[in-house]
């Protein structure tokens, strides 16, 4: 390694870290994207199979004394998957606990635990910067799980979880409706929890984006949300609204040999009464009320599943098909031959743009393959710019019909 090559790694790596270390936010104005092409995503999740990047190019002992631009493990993984989302355009970013978590447990160097939140605390404060240097913005943290009828377990856990949001700069969090056997499914006591959770959240100027769960056992439809979000009446209370949720509660059966649910009349009524069903989501919800809209479509599974739990993991038909196959769908109304999804995105996303809502979207996939096993990913830049590619022609697609 040469003495000049030595010197531009050692720029490199000093400019890199005054990005980081910077306090105050470059308030330089940001260029401006349409809002037809607004995006949010979640790389964490898709970013396992990532290697490990370092500037040993050289080999020898010199270029491993110069591997880096930090000296802790990661350093440089994380800024390639932020790097990742500001290459191809992904201006916003969603933030998973269990990413966090991951994140928390590498970056310190120690076992945190779910309920550490002094930990995930310090974490989240790293992850602010680390995204502020590269002007990316945390726009929710999810999935903020079994809160309606678990008063002071899920309180306690509220509380942790609004101090990681202000520690990370977020102001907004994503509630599923709850799944958990056993709870009381009064309609009543549900929105009496959530507007204690909407009062907690308003306290800091935080807002509650709300989502039906297909498999929930109170409000597995928009219907069932969008009821309750009226009822807890709070200014900062809405919908998170998702193309495989609202398919899969009235329209997609993982169960059923041909994927779809039963319906009296047939294939014709069950698309004829998912049609009205999206009307009146068209009709009936004020677009300020929908705080970001998730896109994700469903393989048919190979076998239809039992409607039983799974028996190695547990979950029921619905939760499984939601964590194992959900790919990006490769041409809009679903059904591409390269996805192999099904589902109706197009007309759902038809359903919530005619709304009047222009807010956020967010790709949101757990594509484990046709047969739910794992799907590689050797190439993350790749695939998110392949994302952004499907999300865009969704978008077109929307427009030209």
């Amino acid at each position: 390694m040469t003495i000049q090559k030595k010197e531009k790694r050692i720029k490199r790596r000093t400019a890199f870290k005054q990005r980081i270390e910077k306090t105050v936010v470059n308030t330089t104005k940001k260029k401006q994207r349409r809002p037809s092409k607004k995006l949010v995503a979640n790389l964490q999740s898709l970013v396992d199979a990532l290697p490990e990047i370092d500037d040993r190019k050289d080999g020898g002992a010199e270029s491993e004394r110069f591997k880096s631009i930090a000296s802790k493990p990661g350093v440089q993984k994380r800024k390639a998957r932020l790097e990742v989302m500001e290459k191809t355009i992904f201006g916003r970013h969603l933030a998973s606990m269990a990413d966090l978590l991951s994140f928390a447990r590498s970056e310190l160097e120690k076992d945190v635990q779910p309920d550490d939140y002094d930990a995930l605390c310090e974490a989240a404060r790293k992850v602010r910067d680390l995204c502020h240097a590269l002007q990316l913005t945390i726009i929710v943290l999810q999935p903020f799980a079994n809160f309606e009828r678990w008063p002071k377990k899920a309180l306690d856990r509220a509380k942790g979880w609004i101090r990681i949001m202000q520690a990370a700069g977020i102001d907004m969090l994503q509630v599923g409706s709850a799944d958990s056997d056993g709870i009381s499914s009064s309609r009543d006591e549900v929105v009496a929890d959530l507007r204690t959770l909407a009062d907690l959240l308003a306290a800091q100027h935080f807002r509650l984006a709300y989502e039906n769960w297909c498999w929930s056992r109170h409000a597995p439809s928009w219907h069932d949300v969008w009821a309750i979000v009226q009822a807890v009446d709070r200014p900062n209370v809405g919908l998170c609204l998702d193309t495989f949720q609202t398919a899969g509660s009235e329209w997609g059966d993982p169960t059923t040999a041909t994927g779809l649910r039963s319906h009296p009349d047939g294939r014709a009524g069950l698309d004829a009464a998912f049609r009205q069903s999206l009307a009146e989501l068209s009709a009936s919800i004020p677009a300020h009320k929908i705080f970001f809209l998730q896109i994700s479509d469903a393989y048919k599974p190979p076998a239809p599943f039992s409607p039983d739990p799974d028996p190695r993991s547990g979950l029921r038909p619905l939760a499984r098909w939601s964590r194992d196959y959900r790919p990006m769908p490769d041409q809009a109304g679903g059904g591409g031959s390269g996805s192999g999804g099904y589902l109706p995105v197009l007309a759902v996303t038809k359903a919530v743009l005619n709304t009047g809502f222009r807010g956020w979207f967010s790709v949101e996939v757990f594509d484990g393959g046709p047969d739910g096993t794992g799907k590689e990913c050797d190439d993350i830049v790749a695939f998110a710019k392949h994302h952004r590619t499907l999300l865009d022609r969704l978008m077109d697609e929307c427009v030209e019909e």
